[in-house]
């Protein structure tokens, strides 16, 4: 793949260029207002021992935000990327396949990871187009959906709750 910008695994010191990033990715995508993600959350949540993710960077500008995933289907690990930015300036220059490329490779090595997946927004055809080009398929048969919010709160206060009756003799 062309593209020179360098690639590498972010570390906690990358937190406030993160926010920034994902910040203009909610922006472009129509979620400004309710993006809430700080550089104490990422530094929090995307590094140490329990790290819940993980980023690629690329110099200039750009960002892969990945995990772990398990595909029951395939009975093998994977790599979900959440988050793929690429700044203005870089766009056009292959960067984001060059950061999808660096992300599966740390999950092969990593955790032996044989697949990627993802889910682009609704109204992203551009961002479709990019990733059929690069082999990507979408999975008719599924459908995201989320709870979260006040109904995550509930929802998971009755699975503490039932939880607590279970573990009592």
């Amino acid at each position: 793949m062309t593209g020179t910008a360098e690639i590498r695994l972010a570390s906690p010191q990358d937190a406030e260029a993160i926010t920034e990033m994902l910040a203009c990715l909610a922006e472009e995508m129509g979620d400004a207002r309710e993006f809430a993600s700080t550089p104490e959350a990422i530094r929090q949540h995307g590094f140490g021992p329990n790290a819940l993710f993980s980023v690629m960077l690329a110099k200039g500008g750009g960002l892969s935000l990945f995990f772990p995933h398990f595909s029951t289907t395939r009975g093998q690990p994977g790599v979900y990327v959440q988050d793929l930015w690429v700044g203005p300036d870089q766009r056009g220059q292959n960067l984001g396949a060059r950061l999808l490329s660096a992300t599966a490779a740390h999950g092969a090595q990593s955790w032996g990871a044989r697949y990627m997946g993802l889910t682009t927004h609704g109204h992203n055809a551009s961002a479709r187009r990019f990733y059929q080009g690069l082999g990507f398929v979408s999975a008719e048969d599924d459908v995201p959906m989320t709870l979260s919010g006040p109904n995550f709160l509930s929802f998971a206060g009755t699975a503490e709750s039932e939880q607590g009756r279970a573990d009592k003799p």
